[in-house]
């Protein structure tokens, strides 16, 4: 979702880089990257970690969540080819969903912009026992729209996303945002989801 369907990764990365410099700590790139397609509970429990804050990780938690979420709901921008490549797979009757690292309140603030009804199911930060870089949302989806991870494509645009999908068993479509996804056997990388084609992808 974040960075892929909506540009809100670099809100996302924006609202890290606001917090650090209220904590006194640096927000320069490479202190940001690991952030990139993080949940929000495992960025508090880094800057907590990485000494980067003085305050809790239920502390930093409530600051991003706050911040992003206004973010999020003074609106977002769709990226190109986003609405084009749903309808398609509608259109062509392939069952999709949402995966996101994001809290559940943000992704419905996003289904609103995107339309509901392009969406067979959602999984949101929180609902599987682990999040992403772990497989388990993806299989969560997976098993939700009634398919074998193997036979679904992932769009994913951070290394955390990207090695959630391919853990999954899914192909992968990659639209970095940030640095980090290498092409392979199963990974396929675009500049946009204009560029992307159903059929072509499929073959």
């Amino acid at each position: 979702m974040d960075g892929t369907l909506v540009d809100t990764e670099h809100a996302w990365l924006d609202t890290v880089a606001g917090f650090l410099r209220t904590q006194g700590s640096p927000a320069d790139a490479g202190t940001l990257a690991p952030f990139a397609g993080a949940a929000l509970a495992d960025a508090a429990d880094r800057l907590v970690r990485d000494g980067l804050t003085a305050l809790s990780p239920a502390q930093a938690v409530a600051r991003l969540d706050r911040e992003f979420t206004a973010r999020v709901a003074a609106g977002v921008a769709v990226q190109p080819g986003a609405l084009r490549l749903l309808d398609r797979a509608r259109a062509l009757g392939v069952p999709t969903a949402l995966v996101t690292a994001s809290e559940r309140h943000v992704a419905d603030l996003v289904l609103d912009t995107l339309g509901r009804h392009r969406f067979d199911t959602s999984v949101a930060s929180g609902e599987t026992e682990r999040g992403k870089p772990h497989p388990d949302p993806y299989l969560a989806a997976a098993a939700a729209l009634g398919v074998a991870a193997p036979d679904c494509l992932a769009v994913e645009d951070t290394p955390t996303g990207a090695a959630a999908a391919l853990a999954a068993g899914c192909r992968l479509l990659a639209v970095p945002s940030v640095p980090g996804i290498e092409p392979g056997p199963r990974t396929v990388l675009v500049t946009s989801l204009t560029e992307a084609d159903l059929a072509d992808t499929a073959r």
